[in-house]
């Protein structure tokens, strides 16, 4: 089931986000790679999974544990979909 970030999942997350993206975008220019959409997208893309695995961290640390579903949880969760539909009668 989905549940929402913790305050202290969202800030952390959000501050390593730009911390990466700021010393990624410095290091790539001093190592000489030119702007362009494959730098922003590796930037991007590296910002993005530091600052997931921040939040992951966070969580852990307060220790909520991930999320896991099964099989039987999507059955369970349609069975008042299929009540809700009329029957079809001929």
């Amino acid at each position: 089931m989905f549940t929402l970030a913790s305050p202290a999942n969202i800030i952390i997350s959000t501050l390593v986000f730009f911390i990466t993206a700021r010393y990624l975008r410095y290091y790539l220019e001093q190592q000489g790679l030119p702007k362009g959409l494959t730098r922003g997208t590796l930037i991007f893309s590296l910002a993005f999974l530091m600052s997931w695995a921040s939040g992951e961290l966070v969580d852990w640390l307060q220790g909520k544990p991930a999320v896991q579903q099964s099989a039987g949880d999507l059955s369970q969760r349609l069975k008042p979909v299929d009540q809700l539909q009329p029957a079809i009668t001929e």
